[in-house]
């Protein structure tokens, strides 16, 4: 049982990897999962205390995913229009690569933002928000899920060993 729970570790924790960058993935949720699921593997060396912070963390990381982009957006004057576009470009994004997810949402919040009759300065300004929010809370995902998969490694090779 121990050897499928470690197998479902390491490609939990890979998905939280590649969840960190693809927006239709929730990479940090996942990641916590891998280390979750090696909890309960026999002679698992993860104290409760530990699973608790970084679930902790994962929530909190989630949260802030969410909350970060329509903040910074409102706080570089952006409207809900800005908001909307971004949004709709991380959808679209989905379909169309890497590129799409460095360019989409920072076209969506410029086109929502001058479909407003912003001016193109501000326009440019709060799409620049945007990709910046998008940029700052990927960085944090992938941190947290790169800690994640090491912690998952670790603590696999110790039940491995033992």
């Amino acid at each position: 049982m121990d050897i499928l729970l470690i197998i479902s570790a390491v490609v939990c924790a890979i998905i939280g990897i590649v969840g960190s960058i693809v927006p239709a993935l929730p990479g940090p949720p996942v990641s916590f999962v891998a280390y979750l699921l090696l909890y309960f593997c026999t002679g698992c060396d993860i104290s409760f205390q530990s699973l608790a912070v970084y679930g902790v963390l994962a929530a909190i990381v989630t949260v802030v995913d969410f909350v970060a982009p329509v903040w910074l957006t409102k706080k570089s004057g952006g409207s809900k229009a800005a908001t909307r576009g971004a949004t709709i470009g991380l959808v679209l994004a989905l379909f169309t690569g890497m590129w799409g997810v460095l360019v989409l949402p920072f076209l969506g919040a410029l086109l929502g933002e001058l479909s407003t009759g912003s001016a193109s300065t501000k326009a440019v300004k709060v799409a620049s928000y945007s990709f910046l929010a998008f940029i700052l809370t990927t960085g944090v995902k992938m941190v947290y899920s790169f800690v994640m998969i090491a912690k998952v490694a670790s603590s696999a090779w110790h039940v491995l060993m033992n």
